[in-house]
């Protein structure tokens, strides 16, 4: 785990500024190349990508099969566990907009990890998605669609990930424009069960199993056709983040890409 001794920058880190400190006005940007959208209060600005960074995403998720997802309750624990998390060999995370200094965050694990694949989530509004792009997110995520993110990610061509609940939520979001569809709250709900039987109408659809899943239901919820798993708690795990024991965290990354790596293996087999 050579770079976790990375999180010695968190010098550079700010925990007072919190993500709301942070919403930059719209009149802050200046772009050669713009797309707008208006909302309620203002015009917002987004730069338009030269390349569609959305399609990047979406493969890089594909690819590892994992969505890890970090809370913290400061800044400098955040950036520790997710060094801990990337090292382990976690390619695509997401920081949920509740932690503090969220976008500092995320400017800092791009500027130690630029290959990896960072995005924000619990995204409810264009301006949170308007700032969460500007820091660097390469997607987004939310627990339920919101369309003007939808609009606004498609936009900059940044990978917006709605949640959905009900086949009914699920095509209305594809219907929409979304790429990918987390699946939430999907242990509530049927869990491995419901993603298998959400595949015989939907297997056109790329889904993304949501809240509560396990290590050890990894490889079922992607061989049922999860094109990925997102992870909190059993990457997360409540008590290494309170005890800041980062080598459980580097180790739970590691079993957690291992359970991915077999699962996208067999799907691979079977599609032949």
């Amino acid at each position: 785990m050579n770079s976790l001794m990375s999180a010695l920058a968190l010098s550079a880190l700010s925990p007072r500024i919190s993500a709301t400190q942070q919403l930059p006005s719209s009149q802050n940007f200046h772009h050669s190349s713009k797309c707008s959208l208006q909302t309620s209060s203002s015009l917002i600005s987004v730069p338009h990508s030269h390349t569609n960074s959305s399609l990047d995403a979406l493969s890089a998720i594909q690819e590892s099969g994992i969505i890890a997802c970090l809370r913290a309750d400061s800044a400098e624990l955040a950036f520790q566990a997710a060094c801990a998390a990337l090292d382990g060999g976690v390619t695509a995370l997401e920081i949920v907009m509740s932690n503090p200094g969220v976008f500092e965050v995320l400017e800092k694990l791009i500027e130690f990890y630029p290959t990896r694949t960072f995005g924000v989530g619990t995204v409810l509004n264009p301006v949170d998605a308007n700032t969460a792009i500007k820091f660097g997110a390469k997607f987004l995520m939310s627990p339920a669609m919101v369309k003007g993110i939808l609009d606004y990610a498609s936009c900059c061509e940044v990978l917006y990930i709605p949640g959905a609940m009900t086949p009914t939520e699920i095509l209305s979001a594809f219907d929409a424009g979304a790429k990918l569809i987390k699946v939430y709250p999907v242990s509530s709900i049927g869990g491995v069960q419901y993603i298998g039987a959400l595949r015989k109408p939907f297997p056109h659809i790329p889904l993304v199993a949501s809240q509560g899943i396990t290590l050890d239901s990894v490889f079922e919820y992607i061989a049922q056709g999860s094109a990925a798993v997102v992870l909190s708690d059993a990457i997360f795990d409540k008590k290494a983040m309170a005890e800041r024991n980062f080598e459980a965290i580097y180790q739970f990354s590691r079993s957690a890409v291992l359970f991915a790596n077999r699962a996208l293996k067999r799907k691979q087999r079977n599609m032949r």
